[in-house]
């Protein structure tokens, strides 16, 4: 009985001793665990709409090290890996007692370590917590860590952490910056050779760079490749094709586009690993190539910037903010998609869109280009000539000054002013100034960027589009009322349209405008099709004059091709909406055939009575008609005041049928929404409301 009680004692005290060393263990791990948080420091990177590679940022210690997930990686490769690194990484705990044993016989056999026993865990340990000495604590060490990596990951995750730390030579570190620098891809679709070659690098970076060992490098790959578990993954064929590959000699470049827009997403969210873009790559590459090519044909300190958006979304899809962010020359450095300049002629498009909807002029109506003294400010053409009488289309297309300024000077330069604000298009007047005629020619600030959400609303049949920031915001279309109605911002694209491309450049079915602003400084042009939106500007950074450059020879060029090369599926341009027509100059209303003007205003023939004005319906009214309703619609009403016989109506630039003798009448609109209903009296004076239907 004693002897059993012995017995049952020391076992006890057994298990209480290994429940205690258990314990102790366990208590140790928690205790001093292993440093994780090194781990979590990657380099930051930039991605474009579909999480594409823009840009990535060396980490703090000037490492690159692009964070990779087990779906990053060719599934062969990561077979190639276990294969030669650790065939039984998934069945041990982190230490591999079958190669431990294997490694001491060799080693007491041949008096010399002949292979390691190094497990992948046991690697991963030593990247993330790295000693400058190889000694026999460092090793216990790693066999500790290697275990409680193991208590703590699953294999992928460790797994994960090995391709994102392994190092490769240099300052690449992990299979994707790896991948990226010795072959120019990401590392998801990689040929047998490539793979062999990454499995390689890790057990002797430095030694093995074949942009510097290169014939270290190709023995190591065919050690890789001859490795018996390794040839079994990838089958004799395969083997014989690989060893015949060559091998990379130098190292490439990692991604590097987008260098403002990347460094506005860093400096707005420091702290994010990975940060979205609404860009697309593909966009972007073009664009800067383009930038480029275009920038070398210039004077040295000439740059080039470009914004391309989507007129739907209000995405920015393409974003240049100079020809080259490392030029000093050029002011490389300076983002001019967001620098305030002067825009030239380019505004002329929505003076002449308001004269549109107010209904003071059709696209045949006779206007005249002649010197002109508006209250002192005598505006002159580019060529300094002038082309006496032409029509509205052709003064827009050949952007003639003095028609635009006789236009603006009717339609009110804060009209125009206060729809760029609808639009939240942001202009920069100079100091202590109100809205003038100049603004029509450039007399104001305005950024490529705003200049394309502008152009974004022709694009967009009137609408104005806020634009993104690229990087985050929400764009998309605004509620404030259109910035033109749909049949002025047709008449406008059916001009621009068909303006004859630069010289060698092909017609790709868009609408674009030029303008070069006072003394040289500036060239831009602004292209759109039914949906794509592309803004140019060429200048020098520090607003310094280039003789020579203007919008039509030197931006439009840039501009064609860059929209050739952007790979953006064209979208045919807006058809004309109800009513929008090109009327022909003898269909004319005689009040609408020529538009003349004198410092008293629109004058067509003596005048007696005074300038019409419409009473009815009032400016700014919601008027229900009973469009919406099962009821049926009514007509609307017309009555004004004053004007002289006979009177001619108009319904957002259309006009109606017949001319009226009587101060009353009626229309009937074609479906809810906002209108512009314009009367033309018999002496060419007119009179608009803007109302609501519904």
């Amino acid at each position: 009985m004693k002897r059993f009680q012995r017995i049952a004692v020391g076992l006890g005290m057994v298990f209480a001793a290994a429940a205690a060393t258990a314990f102790g263990l366990d208590a140790a791990d928690r205790a001093y665990p292993p440093p994780l948080e090194r781990a979590l420091v990657v380099s930051p990177e930039v991605v474009d709409a579909e999480g594409a590679l823009l840009r990535a940022f060396a980490t703090a210690e000037g490492r690159w090290r692009l964070e990779t997930k087990i779906e990053d990686v060719d599934p062969r490769f990561l077979r190639m890996l276990v294969a030669y690194e650790d065939r039984r990484f998934f069945d041990h705990s982190g230490v591999d007692p079958l190669a431990a044993g294997r490694a001491f016989l060799q080693l007491l056999t041949n008096g010399r370590v002949v292979s390691g026993a190094s497990t992948l865990t046991m690697q991963v340990a030593r990247l993330i917590e790295p000693r400058e000495t190889r000694s026999l604590s460092a090793k216990l060490l790693q066999v500790v860590r290697a275990v409680q990596l193991e208590r703590r990951l699953t294999k992928n995750e460790i797994l994960e952490l090995y391709l994102t730390h392994a190092p490769y030579g240099g300052n690449l570190e992990g299979v994707r910056a790896a991948s990226l620098a010795y072959f120019g891809k990401e590392p998801n679709r990689l040929t047998v050779a490539e793979a062999a070659l990454l499995v390689a690098l890790p057990q002797a970076p430095e030694g093995r760079r074949p942009d510097r060992k290169w014939a270290q490098a190709m023995a190591a790959r065919e050690r890789v490749l001859a490795r018996s578990g390794v040839a079994d993954v990838i089958g004799e064929g395969e083997l014989q094709r690989a060893i015949r590959d060559p091998l990379p000699r130098q190292r490439l470049e990692l991604p590097s586009h987008a260098a403002h827009l990347a460094e506005a997403a860093i400096r707005k969210y420091p702290t994010a690993q990975e940060h979205s873009t609404t860009l697309r790559r593909s966009v972007q590459e073009a664009l800067e190539e383009v930038a480029r090519e275009a920038a070398s044909k210039l004077s040295p300190k000439v740059g080039v910037a470009m914004v391309m958006a989507d007129g739907e979304t209000g995405e920015i899809i393409g974003e240049v903010g100079s020809s080259d962010y490392f030029d000093s020359s050029r002011s490389g450095w300076i983002d001019m998609t967001r620098v305030n300049r002067s825009p030239g002629s380019t505004l002329k498009p929505f003076i002449y869109g308001l004269a549109f909807e107010q209904g003071l002029v059709s696209q045949e109506t006779i206007i005249e280009d002649r010197p002109s003294d508006f209250f002192g400010y005598r505006p002159k053409n580019f060529d300094m000539g002038y082309q006496g009488d032409v029509t509205v289309r052709h003064a827009l297309q050949l952007s003639l000054n003095v028609p635009a300024v006789r236009l603006l000077d009717v339609v009110g330069p804060s009209r125009l002013m206060s729809r760029f604000r609808r639009a939240e298009v942001r202009t920069v007047l100079p100091p202590h100034e109100a809205p003038g005629l100049a603004i029509g020619l450039g007399g104001l600030g305005i950024t490529l960027g705003d200049l394309v959400q502008a152009y974004a609303a022709l694009a967009n049949q009137g609408a104005p589009v806020r634009l993104g920031n690229g990087i985050t915001g929400r764009p998309g279309e605004l509620e404030r009322g259109p910035l033109l109605e749909p049949s002025a911002a047709w008449h406008v694209t059916d001009i621009l349209s068909d303006i004859l491309p630069p010289l060698g450049s092909p017609r790709l079915g868009i609408a674009y405008k030029t303008g070069t602003s006072y003394g040289y400084r500036d060239a831009w042009s602004v292209g759109y099709d039914g949906r794509h939106v592309l803004g140019v500007w060429v200048g020098r950074a520090d607003n310094g004059a280039v003789p020579g450059i203007s919008g039509y020879q030197t931006a439009a060029p840039i501009l064609f091709e860059a929209f050739a090369r952007s790979g953006v599926l064209h979208t045919p341009l807006p058809r004309p909406p109800a009513g929008a027509m090109r009327i022909a100059q003898g269909d004319l209303p005689i009040s609408q055939r020529r538009f003349s003007m004198t410092a008293g205003g629109l004058i067509a023939a003596s005048v007696g009575a005074p300038a019409p004005q419409i009473v009815y319906p009032p400016e700014g009214a919601k008027v229900d008609l009973g469009l919406t309703s099962e009821a049926g619609e009514m007509p609307l009403a017309l009555k004004l005041q004053g004007g002289k016989a006979p009177f001619r109506w108009l319904a957002n630039g259309r006009p109606l049928e017949g001319l009226s003798y009587r101060r009353n009448s009626e229309w009937r609109p074609d479906g809810a929404g906002y209108a512009t209903l314009t009367v033309i009296d018999a002496a060419g004076r007119a009179a608009s409301v803007r109302i609501f239907v519904e």
